[in-house]
């Protein structure tokens, strides 16, 4: 009788005063560190949205496919920003995505030997970390020489097509698709890796045991069960390659005519208003916070399509 009574269990048991107030503040906190967060974007969408408004009435959705921005003549129109950040971001994650995924795999599935996977685990950490302007530098001083033969050859080769018919001469789309894939490369790989080692040792063990190949458990087991954390960070990657100012402003070129062509200059929401903002004025100021308000509305169109698929997918490989 002792043994069951000194057994009862613990919810039975009535907690001190002291730990239930410690409990309730606790709640208290996060909740109201919880609600600072979404006041803060609400403040920050408020603020945008009303320094936006005289550009708004004045422009209305004509200033999202127009490709003028003359401050002289107070003509102002983002289509070649609002082009130039999506082409950029969305090449950028058609290349990231293989190279960083593919990473992940060769790093969390025992292709090499552990040292040399936490060696090359700690690089791509490493390679987050680099200041974006650092990178900037690189990209201008080293990367954008060195591919130069090859968008000279593409265009020689391919100049028939629109999207290779300018000839290179320095900064450019393509150089910029390339940093943003470095920049997004690092965030890709260490969500795949972290999603990939969630997956339970025995999904492996069991696809072995009915005689599949290292391979055809990878592809057929090990990715649909990491699928959900995978495709998160991919949406995440895309959200920073969108918002992604300092890196890309050095190398795009800055330009805002609008082309096709990867090879010509071009510019993103995020440089047009770093390089205008600091000397902009009266309307121009009310345009580049139009152009920030699209920029929002893109993320947020990005996040939420991030939540869905992520939501999908987690139902359809639970």
């Amino acid at each position: 009788m002792t043994a069951s009574v000194n057994q009862q269990p613990f919810r039975n048991r009535r907690r001190p005063l002291s730990e239930r107030m410690l409990d309730q503040g606790f709640r208290l906190l996060v909740t109201a560190l919880a609600c600072s967060v979404g006041i803060i974007l609400l403040w920050i969408l408020r603020i945008i949205v009303k320094e936006s408004l005289p550009a708004i009435g004045v422009f209305g959705l004509s200033f999202l496919t127009k490709s003028a921005w003359d401050p002289v003549s107070n003509d102002y129109g983002a289509f070649t920003a609002i082009y130039g950040t999506l082409v950029s971001s969305l090449l950028a994650l058609a290349i990231a995505v293989p190279l960083g995924v593919g990473t992940a795999i060769f790093i969390t599935e025992n292709l090499i030997p552990r040292r040399i996977s936490s060696l090359l685990g700690l690089m791509v950490e490493l390679l987050a970390a680099i200041p974006s302007v650092v990178l900037g530098l690189w990209a201008i001083f080293v990367m954008e020489p060195a591919i130069r033969p090859i968008l000279t050859w593409l265009h020689t080769t391919l100049g028939w097509l629109p999207l290779f018919d300018t000839e290179p001469q320095g900064p450019g789309m393509a150089p910029a698709i390339l940093i943003l894939v470095v920049m997004i490369l690092p965030i890709i790989t260490a969500i795949s890796r972290d999603a990939l080692q969630q997956v339970p040792g025995e999904l492996r063990q069991a696809a072995y045991g009915i005689g599949t190949t290292r391979w055809g458990a990878i592809c057929h087991v090990i990715l649909p069960a990491a699928i959900s954390g995978i495709m998160g960070g991919v949406m995440l990657s895309l959200g920073r390659a969108m918002g992604e100012t300092m890196a890309v402003t050095m190398i795009i070129g800055n330009s805002n005519n609008f082309s096709l062509s990867l090879l010509a200059p071009g510019n993103t929401i995020a440089s047009m208003i770093a390089n205008q903002f600091g000397e902009a004025d009266g309307s121009q100021v009310s345009s580049l916070m139009y152009a920030s308000l699209v920029l929002m509305l893109l993320t947020l169109i990005v996040n939420i399509l991030a939540q869905w698929i992520v939501r999908k997918l987690s139902l359809r490989y639970q």
